[in-house]
């Protein structure tokens, strides 16, 4: 994950670290307000027990509204609500100048409402989000199904797994909740999930799995049960199952601590995991964050549903990662240009899981140690990420900006569209003060010459239009 030792070449910083706070349930309102450094596992602990939830809960549980809404959020449900920033309601922001302001969809901020999400806290400092929140039930009814075939065709299978009700919204048919599992070049897991009351779930011959428990399998190699048994469903406690990857933080964990899957570790200390993330990077000296760097792979493609296929085989050939994760979300045609945007037209075409307001989009995570590293053999981690990020704008992807890139600045702008981030930054003050996106995001230490001129940078809008 990228360097952020660009934050240790200021001279001043504000401390956010207070702003942790859960402020407000409104049930009339139906949506929660909080402050930019409560977690999902501090929400879903509020939310649940009143049969609510956040409309897009990303999985792990130290992820914080704060990263989610500047940076990039998922989960199961974005095929029906988009990234966690579609479901924002209002920002509270306190600008480069010190006003704070109220942004909506619809009020005289309307420009930085658009532009806020995937600009990093490079407009101004987030205080505040009122968020939408969605009815939930006691359970989740999940329906595990094994896939096999060749790479192209474990794509088309994710696509059929959940796509082709899609035409009607609301159906009875569409699932709440979507993601496959490719554990290797020729077998996936693909899930769907539908809440359920405790009644339905307690129904005799129903299995209920309380996956949250420190000694239970962790939740991918469970799934991947489904490849030797055979399509099962069972019932999962909707809490338990929001937060299934965040024990072995997907399977990274495997990596991490090898030996933590283990029986005997998970009855003895498996309430020990997940070791947080920042304390990792934390205590990560140089050499073995550039061991990481070279030898790790940590990213995510965002690409069209069409595409999915195509992705999936580009990662076998280039990087042999496995498993993969995938999981679908729309990308809606707003009234501004935003960063990140469907391709031009696709309403016209309405593929397989579009609607003419929305594209839909795969994320195609890859995260852990490719095939030739595993091997033994050489692996040129920098330049397959490289060739990675070519793919993506070859193909209108986007890559989410926690991770290492490799981009320059004019490939960076070619990705994203800088029109209404530039437009914002000019009109709300942030030039001189906020550091611009892409130099906040790029890879390397900083000094504090460099901060400033990184705070100074103008962005060159032709960037975003070269072919």
């Amino acid at each position: 994950m990228r360097n952020v030792d660009y934050k240790r070449a200021r001279h001043f910083e504000v401390d956010l670290s207070a702003f942790r706070n859960i402020l407000e349930i409104d049930q009339e309102r139906m949506v929660a307000i909080c402050e930019p450094l409560v977690n999902m596992g501090q929400i879903t602990r509020v939310t649940v027990p009143l049969n609510l939830a956040l409309a897009v809960v990303a999985e792990l549980d130290d992820l914080t509204v704060g990263g989610l809404i500047n940076g990039y959020g998922i989960e199961g449900s974005s095929h029906l609500y988009g990234l966690f920033s579609d479901t924002i309601v209002a920002y509270e922001i306190v600008l480069a100048g010190g006003q704070v302001v109220r942004a909506t969809k619809d009020n005289e901020y309307a420009d930085l409402f658009y532009a806020i999400p995937w600009s990093q806290g490079t407009l101004g400092l987030l205080v505040s989000a009122e968020i939408k929140l969605i009815p939930i039930k006691e359970y989740m009814k999940l329906t595990y199904k094994p896939v096999r075939g060749s790479v192209k065709e474990l794509g088309k299978a994710y696509i059929d797994s959940f796509a082709p009700q899609f035409g009607v919204d609301n159906s009875e048919e569409v699932p709440d909740f979507v993601e496959t599992m490719i554990y290797n070049p020729h077998e996936g897991v693909c899930m769907t999930g539908k809440y359920a009351s405790k009644e339905e779930a307690k129904k005799k011959g129903n299995k209920i799995n309380s996956v949250g428990w420190w000694f239970k399998p962790w939740f991918y190699q469970h799934a991947q049960t489904a490849l030797t048994k055979g399509e099962f469903v069972e019932y999962i406690p909707t809490r338990e199952y929001y937060h299934r990857h965040t024990r072995c933080l997907y399977w990274e964990g495997k990596l991490i601590l090898p030996f933590a899957d283990q029986w005997w570790f998970r009855y003895l200390l498996g309430w020990l995991m997940p070791p947080k993330v920042s304390l990792l990077k934390a205590t990560q000296g140089e050499a073995i964050r550039n061991y990481y760097h070279e030898m790790h792979v940590i990213q995510d493609m965002l690409v069209p549903l069409y595409k999915v296929p195509d992705a999936l085989e580009w990662v076998d050939r280039e990087m042999e990662v496995y498993p993969l994760w995938l999981c679908p979300h729309r990308l809606y045609k707003l009234p501004y240009k935003t960063m990140v945007y469907p391709e031009p037209g696709f309403e016209e075409q309405c593929r397989q899981g579009d609607t003419p307001y929305a594209q839909m989009y795969t994320d195609v995570g890859v995260y852990y140690a490719p095939g030739p590293v595993l091997r033994g053999e050489v692996f040129d981690g920098a330049d397959a990420v490289r060739r990675m990020e070519s793919w993506l704008i070859e193909n209108h992807g986007f890559q989410p900006q926690y991770a290492v890139s490799e981009l320059n600045e004019r490939n960076f702008w070619r990705m994203f569209d800088a029109g209404l981030y530039e437009q914002c930054r000019n009109k709300y003050g942030a030039v001189g003060t906020f550091m611009s996106v892409y130099y906040k995001c790029k890879k390397g230490k900083k000094t504090e010459k460099e901060v400033q001129e990184a705070e100074q940078a103008q962005v060159e809008v032709p960037y975003a239009e070269t072919d």
